[in-house]
């Protein structure tokens, strides 16, 4: 069988992402590998207040991944991300390969030119410590999840 093509969006405790960034990205894409899913793009999207709390947390870190996976796998990851106490809530959607394809373009383009952007404005920050540095704020936008990650029946 043919594997699908998923996006899925996690909302992680931004506390333990803060404090271990990349032990939280491994878990998450180790909770992936571990249901048959390959992983094709991923990164960090948004980091802020919720609309309302989630088991006692006001904020968390929507963490987004595009990967491979076969549909049998998507039971057990629905089973993984309830047990894990890392993930309050998670979404995935089945894409086809022509939007797959343009979001993993857009997504590995985006983290290059942050990363080049990053470098920059830490050679400026170096070169001149009373310079600010820029503040490159994107519009948040707002993305409706439809798994709990424990305690609830789908």
């Amino acid at each position: 069988m043919s594997d699908n093509l998923y996006e899925g969006m996690f909302l992680l405790d931004s506390g333990r992402f803060a404090a271990d960034p990349e032990g939280v990205t491994s878990r998450l894409l180790n909770l992936l590998e571990s249901v048959g899913a390959t992983i094709a793009a991923h990164r960090p999207w948004q980091d802020g207040r919720l609309a309302y709390e989630i088991e006692g947390r006001r904020k968390g870190l929507h963490y987004l991944v595009y990967f491979r996976m076969g549909g049998e796998g998507h039971t057990e990851l629905n089973r993984q991300c309830k047990l894990s106490d890392m993930v309050m809530r998670y979404l995935v959607i089945r894409h086809p390969q022509s939007l797959f394809d343009a979001m993993v373009d857009a997504l590995t383009e985006k983290t290059t030119d942050q990363t080049e952007e990053t470098q920059e404005a830490a050679a400026a920050d170096t070169k001149n410590q009373a310079a600010e540095s820029p503040d490159d704020k994107q519009p948040q936008e707002v993305v409706a999840s439809v798994g709990e990650a424990a305690g609830t029946d789908e």
